[in-house]
C-alpha cells in the first residue's frame, strides 16, 4: 500500500523536520521555566508582554493573540496568575465591555527571574545553532508561513 503523503519527500520530510525541532523547543522552554522558576511559557509570554508595554497592560483580547492562546485559554490562564498575584485585570475605559490586563510588581519581579532562564534556552538551542543568513531565511519563511496562514483566515471568516 502506498503512503497517503509520501513522507520520504522532501516536502514532507521538511515538514516533519519543522514540526519536530518546533515541538522540542517548546518543550525544553517548558521544562526548564517549570523546573527554575515554577511557570509554564504562556504565563512568561503573559508577562512579558504586559510588561512591555509602556502602561504594563494590554486588552485582554490583544494580548490572547500575543500569547497564541484562545480567550477563553487565556481565561483560565490569566485566572491561574491572578491568584499567584502576578496579574490583574480592570474594565477599560474607552469600551466598557472591554477588558484590560495589567501586571503587578509580583509579576514584573517573576518575569525579570525568568528572563534569564528564557534567553539562555532560546540562545542554546536557537540563536547558537544558526548563521546570522540562515536565521535571516528562517525570518523571511516564517513571516511568508505566517502571511499565508493569515490570508487562509481571512478567506473563511469573508
Amino acid at each position: 500500500m502506498n503512503s497517503i503523503l509520501s513522507l520520504g519527500s522532501t516536502d514532507q520530510l521538511a515538514w516533519q523536520a519543522f514540526l519536530n525541532a518546533n515541538q522540542k523547543l517548546l518543550t525544553r522552554m517548558e521544562s526548564e521555566l517549570s523546573l527554575e522558576c515554577d511557570m509554564c511559557l504562556s504565563e512568561f509570554e503573559i508577562l512579558l508582554h504586559l510588561s512591555e508595554s509602556p502602561t504594563q497592560s494590554r486588552r485582554m483580547t490583544e494580548l490572547a493573540e500575543l500569547a497564541r492562546l484562545s480567550p477563553s485559554g487565556l481565561t483560565r490562564r490569566f485566572d491561574l496568575m491572578m491568584k499567584r498575584g502576578w496579574v490583574t485585570r480592570e474594565r477599560c475605559d474607552q469600551d466598557r465591555r472591554g477588558v484590560t490586563a495589567l501586571v503587578t510588581k509580583e509579576g514584573l519581579k517573576q518575569v525579570q527571574m525568568a528572563t534569564p532562564v528564557y534567553l539562555r534556552v532560546q540562545d542554546a538551542l536557537f540563536f547558537s545553532q544558526l548563521v546570522s543568513e540562515q536565521l535571516a531565511a528562517l525570518q523571511g519563511v516564517s513571516e511568508s508561513i505566517a502571511r499565508a496562514a493569515e490570508f487562509e483566515e481571512l478567506l473563511e471568516t469573508a
